[in-house]
């Protein structure tokens, strides 16, 4: 039991050093520089906020204009 326990710690750091090795030779590899990444990041969201917006009045404006309307001409009155 002990010689089957000694092969799988064995196994799981050849794995572990594996992983590390590849991680680094794909860090090396690309390298680290994400500003690019994550400016793309932010104009995807600020795309994604601004077609939910459009999309929200598109929807809504009609109701949105008509309750502006009343509320406008309560406060009016």
């Amino acid at each position: 039991m002990t010689a089957h326990r000694i092969k799988d710690v064995s196994l799981l750091m050849a794995l572990i050093e594996t992983w590390e090795y590849f991680r680094t030779h794909l860090r090396a590899r690309l390298g680290s520089d994400e500003r690019g990444a994550s400016l793309v990041e932010y104009a995807l969201l600020v795309a994604l906020i601004a077609v939910i917006c459009i999309v929200a009045i598109a929807f809504l404006g009609n109701s949105a204009s008509t309750k502006f309307s009343s509320v406008g001409s309560a406060v009016g009155s």
